[in-house]
């Protein structure tokens, strides 16, 4: 049997990659396992915790995975992403899936888009409908300035480790992500130097791309990816 982890970003939860994870589960015989990353989920916590507890929760269970399956992929969304990228380096996996991958973070031009559309929304007495909003409103109050700190101490840590990288990659970004910008995808490729790896972009989605109109080709690819050569 074979095993898939999949990590989600910071401030967020397994919801941002649930629905690829039932797509594994319904195409796949796999041990699947989304954890909850500390301090993280719909209701946020995060005051007091550390960047290592994140990695420390992954790692833990990617150990179980390893254990337990013949083979296993690792996949991680925005932060998530730097988190199995590190995790990549460190421990036998077979395959690594990078989904808006946080090398980079904010992207000006799609986020001033998706600012207009709110300010739009609110002279058409619609923001209340904006998904965009309605996701992150919350999110920023309960967000503490030490747990951004300790965001950007993942991608520090991540970063200089992107080379040493020696397994398949599957990089997926959307053109319309206002968090991370396409050049962060663009970077992962040129800066993981193994020769298998793959690059993809949505034109439809935003940052959470496991949620996008076109996910359905994301996730047909990933999975594709995932059993090359078997």
């Amino acid at each position: 049997m074979n095993g898939c982890l999949l990590i989600h970003g910071f401030t967020g939860g397994p919801y941002e990659v649930d629905p690829l994870a039932h797509y594994l589960k319904r195409h796949t015989d796999w041990k699947i396992a989304v954890p909850t990353l500390p301090g993280h989920g719909e209701s946020l916590a995060l005051k007091g915790k550390k960047a290592d507890e994140w990695v420390e929760c992954a790692e833990k269970e990617l150990k179980v995975l390893l254990e337990e399956c013949e083979e296993v992929y690792v996949i991680g969304f925005s932060m998530g992403g730097l988190i199995a990228s590190y995790l990549a380096v460190k421990y036998p996996v077979s395959r690594l899936v990078l989904l808006s991958a946080a090398a980079y973070y904010v992207n000006p031009k799609q986020l001033l888009a998706d600012i207009k559309e709110m300010i739009q929304d609110v002279f058409r007495g619609e923001l209340s409908d904006n998904e965009l909003f309605l996701r992150y409103k919350k999110k920023i109050k309960d967000t503490p300035i030490s747990a951004t700190y300790q965001f950007r101490k993942v991608v520090l840590m991540a970063k200089p480790l992107l080379k040493d990288i020696n397994v398949p990659v599957f990089i997926a970004q959307g053109k319309k992500d206002g968090i991370v910008p396409p050049k962060s995808a663009d970077f992962l490729y040129e800066e993981i130097t193994y020769e298998e790896k793959e690059r993809y972009f949505s034109e439809e989605a935003k940052h959470l791309i496991c949620h996008s109109d076109d996910s359905d080709e994301l996730f047909n690819k990933v999975k594709e990816f995932l059993v090359k050569d078997k």
